[in-house]
């Protein structure tokens, strides 16, 4: 093979080396922009659902302590109606007690 075409080789060779690198380097750019697009949209939607189970919770957690609230309330009102009931179930007693208490304090002075 003559010396020229040798070289003409050589050059298309290196040449077309240079294409495959250069193919390759932009293959790899491509490759990088979609993997952090990817991963981009994946953190995107894992922010997504933490904020909807955020919320989710938040609501049941609202709901439990509503509940218990009312709980406590009506344990409230029945405690305060049970004292009520007492209270007035000894008013008359207390009521003569104190009557019987004045009288003798009244007799006591004459």
């Amino acid at each position: 093979m003559p010396r020229p075409e040798v070289l003409e080789r050589i050059k298309q060779a290196e040449q077309d080396a240079d294409d495959i690198i250069d193919e390759a380097a932009a293959k790899r750019e491509e490759t990088i922009n979609e993997a952090r697009q990817r991963a981009r949209e994946i953190r995107e939607k894992a922010q997504d659902e933490a904020d909807e189970l955020a919320v989710t919770r938040l609501k049941q957690a609202r709901a439990a302590i509503e509940q218990e609230r009312e709980e406590i309330l009506d344990e409230g009102r029945s405690e305060q109606q049970h004292l009520h009931e007492q209270a007035s179930e000894q008013f008359d007693g207390v009521v003569e007690e104190v009557l019987e208490a004045f009288k003798e304090a009244v007799h006591a002075q004459t």
